[in-house]
Parts: C-alpha cells; sequence; structure tokens
C-alpha cells in the first residue's frame, strides 16, 4: 500500500508564549510516537513540527492507511494442563480458546514448546492491523493528554453542556492523509482541511490545505503565517540584524536566546521595526532600562561597539502596515511610562545610602527557621571576616565585612523591589553613589556570582570572600533544617551554590580547606545533625565529581581523586594531572590491581589494622624487599606530596610495582600464626597509606 504524508493541526486561541515551542516539539513527537507504535508508520519517518502563537501541528511523513497484520503469540498453558490422557482438549483450554475468539478447531494447530520446566501450548494467530482513522484517533487523544500545559483551563462547548479541559480554547482540527480528510475528533471538533491564517493580514479566510505536503507554503502564500517556529525564529533574527544595521553603524540588538523564543511565539509574521526614547532616560543605569524593555515590553535594546546602550530599540511586530508610523509611535509612548518609572525608583533609592537601609534588613524574613535577612546578614559577614582574615590582609578584611554587611542592602529599595532581577547590580550603583571603595561596590554585585553555569567569578578577592561566605552560610543553614535538594527540585539553587563554591576554591586555588569552611559556616548552628551533616559534605562532592566530568576528566579519574575527600579543592586540578600522568605509566595497571587488592584485604581483617609493623618479625624475602622499598620510596614519595609536586609523588610510586608482585606471589598474608599475620597486615597498611596519599590508585583497576 503507498504511503502518503500526514498533516494533523488543532488551531486554538493564543497560546502561552514561553511554552508554545516546547508544546509544539511535545505534540508532534508525541503524534508520530503513537502511530509507530501502531505500525503506520516507519521509525524512521520524517517528522517536522510546526506551532505560531495559534496552532499546533505536525507533518509526518511516510504513513500507512492501514498498518499491516502483525503475528501474535499467545502463551496459553502448559500441555499436562491443556490436553488430557488422549490429547483431547481440557475445559481449561476451551475456555482460554474461547476468550481469545477461537473454538476447539483452533486446538490442531496449536503449537507446543519448552520453556525449560515444561512443554507450554502457543496459540499462533494474526491481528488486523489498524486503520489510519483508528490509530490516528488514539495518538490524538494520547499525545493532546501528555502535552507539557503549563496551566489548564476548561471552557464549554457550543452545546452548552460539554466541558472541554485544554491549554486554550480549540476552534479547528486539520487532518490530511495526502489529499484526503481523516475523520478524526478532539476536543470537540471534527477534522477537516480549513484552518485560519492571520488574524488582520490573511489572504483567504478560511485558508484551505489543499493536501498536506502543502501545508506550510498554503499558510505562508493564504494566510500571511509562518508555520515553522525555527523558520520564524531565523527569521526574526534576520530582521533584527538587519534593522539594528539600519540604525546605526557597530549598533546590535541585545543577545537573549530566551527573549528570542519569546518574541518568536508572540508573532505569526515577524516585522522589525525601530523605536527610540529619550536620551535623558540614558542616565539611568542600563542593566534597568534594558530589563523594563525586555521583560515588560519584548523589545531588543540597541547597543554600541562597546556594550553600550542607545537610546534606541527594536520592535517585533506581528503586523506589516503600509506606514508603520503609528506602530512605531504607539511602542514608543508605551515604553516612556516604564523608563519614566526606572528614573524615578533610581533618584527616590539615591536619596538614602544603603548603610541606612541595613537595619531594616531585621524585618525582612529569610526563611522562617533562619531567622531574618538582618540576622543572616550578620552570619555572613562573620564567615567573611574570618575568611578574608585567613587569605589577606587588614584592608581584604575590612571591605570584605563592609560589602557583606551591605550586600542584601539594596533588596529594600524600590528599583529592586519592581525588579528582583537587579537585586545586587542596583547595590553596586548605590554603593558607588555612596562613595564606597570600588571594590566594595564591585562585592556588592559579585557575590551572588556566579549565577548560572558558565557565568564569571567575582571579580576581585573581596567579592570572592563574600560570595563564598554567602553561599556557605546559605547551604549549611538549609541543610540544617533538612531543607535538602530533592530529585529535581531545588527551590534554594542549592545545586548552584554548592557549584559556587567549588568553582571558587578550585578556579582561584584558593588555600582555603573545605571542612574548616563548613564548620565555620556552623557555627551558629551546634545542633546540626550527623545526618544532615554527611548529607552536605556528600552532596558537595557529588557535584564536585560532576563538574569535574563535564570538564572532561574520565570517572575512574574523578573517582580516585573526589574518594578521597580532599578538602583542599584549589589542588585538585594538580592531583587529576596526577593521575593522568600516572595512567599512562606501563606499571599503573599493575599496582591499581594491587592497591584494590590491598584494600580487600584490609576490608576483610578483623577489627582496625594499623599502619605499623615489626621489621623484626618480617621472614620472607619478599616481605623485606617490600619493606626496604617502602622505606626509601615512601618518605620520599610524601615529601613530594606535602610540596604539592603530586606528579613526583605517584611517579615515585611506580617503583614499587616489582616488590609488590613479588610479595603477592610469594607471601601468605593470613598466616597461621595471629603475629605474622597481624604484622604482614600492617605492612600492607602502610603501603595502602603510601600509595593513596593524592588519589585512591584502586579507582583506576579495570
Amino acid at each position: 500500500m503507498t504511503a502518503k504524508s500526514l498533516l494533523v493541526e488543532l488551531f486554538v486561541e493564543e497560546l502561552p508564549p514561553k511554552a508554545l515551542k516546547h508544546l509544539g516539539e511535545a505534540f508532534a513527537a508525541a503524534l508520530a510516537d503513537a502511530l509507530k507504535q501502531a505500525g503506520l508508520v516507519p521509525a524512521n519517518a520524517a517528522v517536522t513540527a510546526y506551532a505560531t502563537p495559534r496552532r499546533l501541528a505536525a507533518h509526518i511523513a511516510d504513513v500507512l492507511a492501514v498498518a499491516a497484520d502483525r503475528p501474535v503469540v499467545q502463551k496459553l498453558m502448559p500441555v499436562a494442563v491443556g490436553l488430557d490422557a488422549k490429547g483431547q482438549a481440557t475445559p481449561a483450554l476451551l475456555k482460554k480458546l474461547a476468550a481469545l475468539g477461537a473454538d476447539a478447531g483452533a486446538v490442531a494447530g496449536l503449537r507446543r514448546e519448552s520453556d525449560g520446566k515444561a512443554e507450554i501450548l502457543y496459540y499462533d494467530s494474526l491481528a488486523k492491523g489498524a486503520t489510519l482513522a483508528e490509530g490516528l484517533q488514539k495518538a490524538l487523544e494520547a499525545a493532546l493528554a501528555a502535552l507539557p500545559i503549563p496551566k489548564v483551563m476548561s471552557y464549554q462547548l457550543a452545546d452548552g453542556w460539554s466541558s472541554v479541559h485544554f491549554v486554550r480554547p480549540a476552534h479547528g482540527l486539520v487532518a490530511l492523509h495526502g489529499a484526503e480528510v481523516v475523520p478524526v475528533a478532539a476536543l470537540g471538533l471534527q477534522a477537516g482541511r480549513c484552518t485560519q491564517g492571520h488574524r488582520f493580514e490573511a489572504a483567504a479566510a478560511p485558508v484551505v490545505i489543499a493536501d498536506a505536503d502543502t501545508y506550510a507554503a498554503t499558510l505562508r502564500d493564504d494566510g500571511a503565517v509562518i508555520a515553522s517556529f525555527a523558520e520564524r525564529r531565523a527569521e526574526t533574527a534576520r530582521q533584527l540584524a538587519a534593522a539594528a544595521a539600519r540604525a546605526g553603524a557597530n549598533l546590535k540588538p541585545i543577545a537573549d536566546e530566551d527573549l528570542l523564543d519569546e518574541v518568536t511565539a508572540l508573532v505569526e509574521r515577524p516585522n522589525v521595526l525601530i523605536g527610540r526614547f529619550e536620551p535623558e532616560f540614558l542616565a539611568v543605569p542600563q542593566e534597568c532600562l534594558i530589563l523594563t524593555m525586555k521583560a515588560n515590553q519584548k523589545y531588543f535594546p540597541l547597543l554600541d561597539a562597546d556594550g553600550k546602550l542607545t537610546n534606541q530599540f527594536l520592535i517585533v511586530s506581528n503586523i506589516r502596515p503600509a506606514d508603520p508610523g503609528a506602530v512605531v509611535g504607539g511602542n514608543e509612548r508605551v515604553v516612556r511610562p516604564r523608563l519614566a518609572d526606572a528614573k524615578f525608583f533610581f533618584d527616590q533609592d539615591r536619596k538614602k545610602s544603603l548603610e541606612s537601609r541595613v537595619a531594616g534588613l531585621a524585618k525582612v524574613v529569610y526563611h522562617n527557621k533562619l531567622g531574618t535577612q538582618g540576622e543572616r546578614m550578620q552570619r555572613v559577614a562573620a564567615i567573611a571576616r574570618t575568611i578574608a582574615e585567613a587569605l589577606g590582609n587588614g584592608e581584604l578584611t575590612q571591605h570584605a565585612e563592609q560589602a557583606a554587611v551591605l550586600a542584601k542592602a539594596d533588596l529594600l529599595t524600590d528599583m529592586v523591589g519592581e525588579f528582583p532581577e537587579l537585586q545586587g547590580i542596583m547595590g553596586r550603583y548605590y554603593a558607588l553613589h555612596d562613595g564606597l571603595d570600588s571594590d566594595v561596590a564591585d562585592a556588592i554585585e559579585d557575590h551572588y556570582k556566579p549565577r548560572f553555569a558558565g557565568d564569571a567569578l567575582p571579580r576581585s578577592q573581596v567579592g570572592i570572600v563574600v560570595a563564598l561566605a554567602d553561599k556557605l552560610e546559605t547551604l549549611v543553614g538549609l541543610f540544617s533544617i533538612g531543607q535538602t535538594p530533592t530529585g529535581d527540585k531545588d527551590p534554594f539553587a542549592l545545586r548552584r551554590h554548592a557549584l559556587g563554591v567549588i568553582r571558587m576554591l578550585v578556579e582561584r586555588q584558593l588555600d582555603l580547606r573545605l571542612d574548616k569552611l563548613l564548620h565555620l559556616a556552623a557555627m551558629p548552628y551546634p545542633g546540626i545533625s550527623n545526618e544532615n551533616w554527611a548529607a552536605l559534605e556528600s552532596f558537595i562532592y557529588d557535584r564536585l565529581a560532576g563538574n569535574l566530568r563535564e570538564q572532561g576528566y574520565t570517572a575512574q579519574e574523578v573517582d580516585a581523586v573526589v574518594s578521597q575527600r580532599p578538602q583542599r579543592l584549589g589542588d585538585i586540578p594538580k592531583r587529576l594531572a596526577a593521575v593522568r600522568a600516572f595512567s599512562a605509566l606501563p606499571e599503573a595497571a599493575a599496582l591499581a590491581a594491587a592497591n584494590k587488592r590491598v584494600g580487600n584485604i584490609l576490608k576483610k581483617a578483623e577489627g582496625t589494622v594499623e599502619a605499623s609493623f615489626d621489621s623484626g618479625l618480617l621472614q620472607e624475602q619478599a616481605e623485606m624487599a617490600l619493606h626496604r622499598a617502602l622505606v626509601e620510596i615512601a618518605p620520599q614519595a610524601d615529601a613530594a606530596f606535602l610540596t604539592g609536586d603530586y606528579s613526583e609523588s605517584l611517579l615515585l610510586l611506580a617503583a614499587l610495582r616489582v616488590p609488590v608482585d613479588a610479595f603477592f606471589d610469594d607471601v601468605m598474608v593470613n598466616a597461621d600464626d595471629p603475629a605474622l599475620r597481624a604484622n604482614r597486615l600492617g605492612l600492607l597498611a602502610r603501603l595502602h597509606a603510601a600509595m593513596n596519599r593524592v588519589a585512591d590508585l584502586s579507582r583506576l583497576s579495570a
């Protein structure tokens, strides 16, 4: 049977823009998957998703009108149960066959096959392939039920009685197999071939789709709609770049992929226009103006070659009037009050210093179990002061403590109250206005960094100290009350905080121990349980391991280093480099295997094995040779370790391969003599300790 393309479109009222792309992809994928399972579509069939503000659609190639019949094997029962001594069907077998739509005539054709325990009767039959109408009806219902709808709404159908639950009211359904309408229904609608185009600019109403393969072209020509989300997005980006070039040399629209997705979901056919506002508004920090234009109006601010905001912006319009002046003028009138509000907030906020706002933090609840922002500020300031004392001089300590005290003060400003995304950013501007040191001002903004994966770290040492203090206080405080992330839920962004701590310690190679930092942050929480403390440590090291694997280190390399729970995270890159160099040595595999064997022996030993032994009890040549090698090599490896030369430390250990191999070949560790056995276990414990200072080499064993 000849396969044809299938087109399914659901025409609805305006869909939520931030969810549109995902909805379109999910609708097409779910339809295709269901039809593939029904045998109506081959596994490699091309699937194209379409999504506009008022439609979800899918084009699927090579769809059959009727699926091929498929063999069905039904396991019945053991032969001993289904047939009597004369080989006749028992009542149990006849009943089972009847349930499958067969009668006694099928008994002779039953297949016998052993399952390893008994001989079983099987009934082989052919299941008739589903028609496209049947398969598509089920697929459509399944796809609609599975859509990741942000919020469902209810509405009544035209009969006044029936109610439908969907993301938005639906007004049309198209289902075409080639040029033929597939008789399916959904959301109270019967499928046809008619849809609607652009609200104002369609050349025809309704738009009639002749066949599945002309859907996108017909919508473009007759409906003035670019059906493909990807094509519409690309066209929007092209027009933004062209409009920026028209606006002035070296101007470019602000880069924001999420905003581009959102405006793509708001228009059916983009038309980019240039708007302007009064230059005096540029006296307001550009972050405020950019945010209000993007968040409230969905405009693309224009930046100059230095990244400075200009007084021009780009409008992505959904209409193409002959004279766009009215559209541009309307948008300019709309944005002006927004910018005036930003200027008013900025002017009002600067009438009070940040320091004068600190006392107000005592009235702002941080967490009902952890107190106010004022109390939290005091905890962060104390942590910052101690970290700064460990890292630097008196000036660093003074600036870090001052920045920590002022870091949250901008939460009480009008600007941050209106735009919470500007917290920290506005604090920096207000600190500079108050005449504070630039390091303090920068730290107020930077203590939130890194805000997301790949974000920059704080620009100064003061910012690093305050950011570390803030994130450590958050982690310890919330873990102390059992507020740990579960699954994909992380309402307090603790994963991001942990990664921030890790990145600052590793990338800035800070000479700080993680355990001491955590205990410092835990001082206000003396009652933290052992369970919560262990969970916090594991949480941080799990994030560390994941971050290192993302950087390209192998799972074995990461496991070897992280399993040792190193406390100075700044040393970890050197440890990993040392492990990688050691792994390339010809002795590495044998030593890793021996290390694993030693570890297993020590685990099975009764009681705790101390890393000490009596050389006078050594009897075998092999154990004496291992002792001599340890006496010679271990101090050198330890000395290299203590100076931070981890590569040299591991390279020195490579010389142990021969005596270690000889030891396991010639020496019985579990000797009958308890003293001899304990002495050999102590020797192995000393070997184990010497080999695993940089990393757990047993983790490198295949």
